[in-house]
């Protein structure tokens, strides 16, 4: 069949036509520019025919996969609504245990604080790392839908454990005899291993439900809008603020009812409210289920991967200007071959990658993936490649909020906590940042949008980068805030006697002076986080969009390691038990160099920061092939046919 080609968006301001010299590995940038000027639309590939995407991926489809007759019934704002509920549910279970199982495990278990906080910490980490399995299955096999069905089921199972054990007394150690003295030194009969087993096997079965939930129902959300609607670009900046708004009412629940829940009516009554709360959302996910878009899952994105790096390996000796080059293989028409993908431009990024792509004669007329992969399969990768920088920036912003969970406390405990008549638990103090979140999403549309328009002209305020960007740098004046209040709060401590009296409060020194990093780390993390999902969400290839919201889970769950080996490295360096010397991050929050430690994080933070601008600037938005085509069109150009011939 005759080969057709399009043009690459590369060259599409250059009338020039090259010859087929210019396909050559030559360093130059005028040559290297040259590499996709065209690429083959070549024959059929027995996939194309299953009814990959339009280009776009503009498909939806009903839960049957069948497409959709009256897209007017389904989607919008009011299946978005039902989606919203199961995220606040699940937010508020993972927040309600971040904030309680360390208490839990140190005052009703008996284990030591510093085991219970970096036993935590881990849960947290592997549920927000795995996050790239129920990414991975989502656009694999399952479809978002039924990924996050399976897991959401998965999770109220594993509250439904963890409520057990709160609850019954034979998954419990003694209680009798053990107060806070005999806590803190020690005393108290410790929970047998079988226990310590079965509270780790449940908490990690709610991880792992996590795991699957949370990449997938950011990208379910975005789905039920249609991209080819004027407003989609305005729909999708106000859902994820919508989406993560949920997320904070969620956050705010869990540190305020369940802490008062548990309070009142003991540790089986706090989290069987997270169970019923999540069990409710789930009753309600599945009753939306008629008015949903569903996108086709895409096949393995790892073995895609897999095969566009065995293929450029196999040719990697093969040079551009070879006698034997067809073309760049894309397969014909408006259809990709990939299920769930609209076809991508053909990009100069990672040249390397671009040999899986090479059409020799040898290939062939039907060749096996393995050996010749299409452009659109090899744009995947290079997207997942070009991603991965912006959310790798964001994982100091995690480790600053993983730090704060712990640290702030601590220092929550030596402080007044009254306000007015009123006194607030300790544990309710990560509120606040919850609080700045929900007022500045309330207020974004009405005072943060139209201020930044008039400064950077951008329709939204801020570009999705940016946004990430004023995160990043509202975080370094949060942490550089503790820092300067810990150095005070220690000092006051020392001069006014209270040194070896950690846990005591000290009536004439408020906590609401931790208000400024909290609030200002909600800030951070309105912009920086709701930033990032919408920018994954819209730069990653269509068929692997769950497994690019993945990416910003997994920065979370690496932060949320790095905290802990941070905390034990900072511990055996500025430490020395053997001379009485106390470390930065002592137990005894007076003895320690909280401040220290906070000034360490500003560094790293400023470091992180530059990095990110460093990147942000490099990067290039992606852009669809119906832009580039329609961008030629604008300027005149028509397809021309590739002096290569055909195949």
């Amino acid at each position: 069949m005759e080969s057709r080609e399009i043009k690459s968006p590369v060259l599409i301001e250059s009338p020039a036509t090259p010859a087929i010299g210019n396909f050559d590995g030559s360093s130059t940038s005028a040559k290297r520019k040259k590499l996709g000027i065209y690429f083959l639309e070549s024959d059929d590939r027995r996939t194309a025919l299953g009814g990959g995407y339009v280009a776009g991926g503009t498909t939806p489809v009903n839960i049957r996969g069948k497409p959709i007759a009256d897209l007017s019934k389904t989607g919008g704002w009011i299946a978005a609504f039902f989606i919203f509920g199961n995220e606040m549910a699940e937010r508020m279970a993972y927040f309600g245990l971040s904030v309680n199982m360390v208490a839990f495990m140190f005052y009703i278990m008996h284990q030591p604080f510093a085991d219970s906080a970096n036993a935590v910490n881990i849960f947290l980490g592997i549920s927000q790392a795995s996050s790239v399995l129920g990414g991975f299955l989502a656009d694999a096999y399952l479809g978002r839908y039924w990924t996050i069905a399976i897991f959401t089921t998965i999770y109220l199972a594993g509250l439904t454990g963890i409520t057990l054990c709160a609850s019954m007394s034979v998954f419990l150690p003694n209680q009798e005899h053990c107060d806070q003295l005999s806590l803190l030194l020690g005393n108290c009969e410790q929970a047998k291993p079988w226990q310590m087993l079965y509270l780790n096997a449940v908490l990690y079965i709610t991880g792992f439900g996590a795991a699957g939930i949370r990449p997938c129902v950011s990208s379910f959300g975005a789905d039920q809008f249609d991209e080819r609607s004027k407003d989609y670009k305005s729909h999708l900046d106000r859902f994820f603020n919508f989406f993560y708004l949920s997320v904070t009412i969620g956050a705010i629940i869990a540190f305020t009812a369940v802490v008062y829940i548990q309070m009142q009516h003991g540790w089986g009554s706090a989290f069987g409210s997270l169970a019923i709360a999540m069990g409710v959302s789930n009753l309600l996910f599945f009753i939306g289920t008629p008015l949903y878009r569903h996108r086709l899952p895409g096949g393995s994105p790892l073995t895609r991967v897999a095969q566009v790096l065995v293929a450029a390996f196999r040719k990697r000796n093969k040079p551009f200007s070879s006698s034997e080059l067809v073309g760049l293989y894309e397969v014909p028409g408006k259809r990709s071959s990939i299920k769930g993908s609209g076809k991508i431009p053909h990009t100069d990024d990672f040249r390397c990658l671009d040999k899986a792509a090479l059409r020799l004669k040898e290939d062939g007329v039907d060749p096996s993936p393995w050996v010749l992969c299409t452009v659109t399969q090899v744009e995947e990768v290079k997207i997942l490649l070009k991603l991965l920088p912006i959310p790798a920036c964001t994982i100091m912003l995690s480790i600053v909020l993983t730090e704060y969970l712990t640290l702030s406390v601590q220092q929550a405990y030596t402080l007044n906590t009254h306000m007015g008549q009123l006194k607030l638990p300790v544990t309710c103090m990560p509120v606040f940042p919850g609080i700045s979140i929900f007022l500045l999403l309330s207020l974004y549309y009405t005072i943060f949008v139209p201020l930044s328009r008039r400064i950077t002209g951008h329709p939204n305020g801020a570009s999705q980068l940016q946004r990430v960007g004023i995160g990043l740098a509202v975080s370094i004046l949060s942490v550089a805030w503790a820092a300067l209040f810990e150095k005070y709060r220690r000092d006051y401590a020392l001069n006014h006697g209270y040194e070896s009296i950690f846990l005591t409060p000290m009536l004439d020194l408020s906590a609401y002076w931790l208000l400024i990093q909290y609030c200002l780390i909600g800030i951070a993390e309105v912009f920086c986080i709701v930033g990032l999902l919408e920018f994954l969400y819209q730069e990653s290839p269509d068929a692997m969009r769950s497994v690019g919201s993945a990416y910003a889970a997994v920065a979370g769950g690496l932060g949320c390691f790095a905290a802990t080996i941070m905390n034990n490295i900072v511990k055996s360096a500025t430490g020395d038990s053997s001379k009485g010397k106390p470390s930065w991050l002592s137990q005894n929050i007076n003895t320690g160099r909280f401040d220290y430690f906070y000034w360490f994080l500003t560094v790293l933070s400023v470091i992180n920061f530059c990095l990110f601008l460093y990147v942000a600037r490099r990067y290039k938005y992606r852009s669809t092939t119906e832009q580039v085509v329609e961008k030629g069109e604008q300027k005149g150009l028509n397809m021309v046919v590739n002096p290569l011939g055909s195949t």
